[in-house]
């Protein structure tokens, strides 16, 4: 009897389908990919699914520490591997750099690439067990998950964490722009694009062109996108023949979960969560709705004190009020103290008791819970560097976005938000990226997004696509029903 339960159990086991996560060591991307796994994880009755995320001890602990949303630690299907790398240089991030890229984590992104043997070691140890196995992968490494195939049961999707948009321009581009069918997609590409020139380092773009190369190996394509939002580049990306060969594409997002508070939360000690909430939650329960900026740049910019300083001139004579979450980007170790407690940007000589004590705005200079500040029905208008994890965060919660691009993908995504979606308008224009941003131009484009009639269609066109966006994940939702497709297609 002992031996037939444990053999019906070995079965049930090898009929386990497992998913390993392998994300790139920057936050944004971190991000995603645990967000996934919640998505992923939260149907594993259904598909009978295990997931496993992968990354560095210090990165892994970063992602448990930043997540919003869920607890991954209380899910009893999902598991993570910390694996050692070499030890990699982690200094401050240069805010007078000529390109904004952040540079300083490079050596980081590098270390990770020695993942590679102890990923390839985890996925044979799995394949033992499971009767298959998927890696879903950072496009920025793959190298690391190359040995994939050479694992029978085992295949890779490859996970690109930028706009469908800002992709496909790139693949396109680097394709030789090929003639398009864009009347059967319904689209027309816009003129005035911005080139990539500033966007990055060259050293970064040569990682950029060594990852590129493994492309080859996967299986399909994933997008934390929706296709309510961008389902004709979807469809171009699905037109390009470029990965050698035409492949599955899969637009699962929104990964953040998408629930809106539209009412400050209730002070029921049942309705109290175990961890305490932030403070500029509880400041925003105060305000009235859809009054409050929220000012942030992401993980990986750092402004010059000179542009801090036309920066908050320009919020305080605005007249509007703001949080602004003011901390220099990460560095590649955020819990590395060999260069201490890091800058600590000087704003104008009692500025921050000022705007406090007239309750005009809120400084923030620690981690911000960024996602429930935009869910928050106080939330009317996001200025923001235009990275795609909190482009999506702000359009899926329905608040429009003053963008002002660093680096990366954003002036593209800038683009996509003020030219194509329309929930949106530029703070400053990339061609114009080496010029200081004067406090006179931050308080007009303030008060154009949050105290005009434009500012007001704006805001109606962003919440508009912000419940179309929430209703895709629903049951018979655009977007649930590609993630159905997806789950399908790898428990096949």
């Amino acid at each position: 009897m002992a031996n037939h339960q444990k053999n019906e159990a070995n079965e049930m086991k090898k009929g386990e389908v497992v998913v390993v996560m392998v994300p790139f060591p920057a936050q944004g991307h971190l991000n995603q990919l645990l967000q996934l796994s919640r998505l992923i994880s939260s149907y594993s009755y259904t598909y009978n699914v295990s997931v496993h995320y992968v990354a560095s001890f210090t990165h892994a602990h970063q992602a448990k520490l930043r997540v919003q949303g869920w607890d991954p630690l209380l899910q009893p299907n999902f598991h993570f591997h910390h694996f050692p790398t070499p030890h990699f240089h982690s200094p401050p991030p240069n805010p007078n750099a000529s390109v904004q890229f952040p540079a300083h984590l490079e050596s980081s992104f590098e270390a990770s690439l020695q993942l590679r043997h102890p990923v390839a070691a985890l996925l044979r140890d799995l394949s033992r067990t499971a009767r298959r196995i998927i890696v879903i992968h950072d496009s920025l490494m793959g190298s690391v998950i190359q040995d994939v195939a050479s694992i029978r049961n085992a295949e890779s999707y490859t996970f690109h964490s930028v706009s469908a948009f800002s992709i496909f321009l790139f693949l396109w581009e680097a394709a030789g722009k090929p003639a398009l069918n864009l009347k059967e997609v319904k689209v027309k590409l816009l003129e005035d694009i911005p080139s990539l020139d500033g966007c990055f380092t060259l050293e970064f773009l040569n990682f950029i062109a060594t990852q590129h190369q493994f492309k080859k190996l996967n299986s399909g394509n994933i997008y934390n996108t929706c296709k309510s939002i961008e389902g004709c580049y979807v469809d171009l990306l699905e037109g390009l023949e470029i990965y050698g060969g035409k492949k599955q594409h899969w637009a699962l997002g929104p990964f953040n979960p998408v629930t809106k508070m539209t009412t400050p939360l209730d002070t029921n000690d049942n309705n109290k969560s175990k961890n305490p909430r932030h403070r500029c939650l509880e400041w925003l329960d105060k305000q009235a709705p859809m009054s409050v900026l929220l000012v942030s740049f992401g993980t990986t910019t750092s402004l010059t004190g000179e542009q801090i300083k036309e920066l908050a001139i320009g919020l305080e004579r605005s007249k509007q009020k703001f949080i602004w979450v003011l901390r220099d980007a990460d560095k590649g170790d955020v819990f590395s103290s060999s260069s201490g407690e890091g800058r600590r940007a000087k704003l104008p000589e009692g500025y921050e008791e000022r705007v406090g004590g007239r309750g005009v705005g809120l400084v923030v200079r620690d981690w911000a819970p960024q996602l429930e500040i935009l869910g928050h029905s106080s939330t009317g208008g996001f200025m923001s560097h235009c990275g795609w994890n909190s482009c999506l965060e702000s359009i899926s919660m329905g608040v429009p976005i003053a963008a002002w691009p660093m680096h990366s993908d954003q002036p593209r995504n800038t683009v996509l938000v003020s030219q194509v979606l329309k929930v949106g308008l530029v703070v400053r224009d990339w061609a114009q990226r080496e010029q200081l941003v004067a406090a006179s131009t931050i308080e007009k484009k303030v008060r154009r997004l949050m105290a005009s009639k434009e500012g007001d269609a704006t805001r109606k066109r962003a919440a508009e696509l912000g419940v179309t966006t929430r209703r895709s994940m629903d049951e018979g939702g655009v977007s649930r029903k590609e993630l159905d497709s997806f789950l399908a297609h790898i428990t096949r």
